[in-house]
């Protein structure tokens, strides 16, 4: 028997805890080959001008990450400095806001992550077309349902969940 599609609530509620910021900070490290060397500590004072533009939300603790934490970073920020200014500054805000969040928010949202890798391609296309729709929203709008998500018991959230799933993913019921 098949589980229930992830809701549109729910998944949306954890792109907003930074799901999109996962990937940027919390990838899980694959163990190096055997033979392979550890990477070398980066000194913050040892990286490139473009390097430290895109890690500034990292500044204060980039010394005290792992070697092999600051070479996946570096290798990224040869990608992200190929990007347009607009996308660089949208990866720095998301750098900075899951610095921001708890350790709860950030487990929270890696679980969020592997839940989402785990769907089929066609409930990862119908997440993303219900999280776009709810991106289109005006941001009060946004503000009021994230406002009204929370206040919701977990057992009122499922029926909101159900709802959805019930309505086709309009935010309607059937007519």
């Amino acid at each position: 028997m098949n589980k229930p599609l992830p809701s549109l609530l729910s998944l949306l509620f954890a792109a907003l805890l930074g799901v999109a910021a996962t990937p940027l900070l919390a990838q899980t490290s694959t163990p190096p080959p055997v033979g392979a060397e550890t990477p070398a500590r980066t000194p913050w004072s040892g990286l490139a001008p473009n390097q430290r533009e895109m890690l500034a939300p990292l500044r204060d603790e980039w010394d005290q990450l792992s070697p092999r934490k600051q070479a996946r970073l570096l290798h990224r920020t040869r990608y992200w400095t190929t990007l347009p200014p607009e996308r660089r500054e949208e990866i720095r805000q998301r750098i900075i806001h899951w610095q921001q969040m708890t350790p709860e928010q950030r487990r929270q949202a890696r679980a969020n992550e592997h839940r989402f890798r785990e769907m089929s391609p066609a409930e990862r296309q119908r997440v993303h077309r219900s999280f776009e729709r709810f991106q289109s929203l005006p941001p009060a709008q946004r503000e009021q349902l994230k406002r009204e998500w929370r206040q919701l018991s977990p057992e009122q959230r499922q029926q909101r969940i159900e709802q959805h799933d019930r309505d086709g993913g309009t935010g309607y019921p059937p007519r």
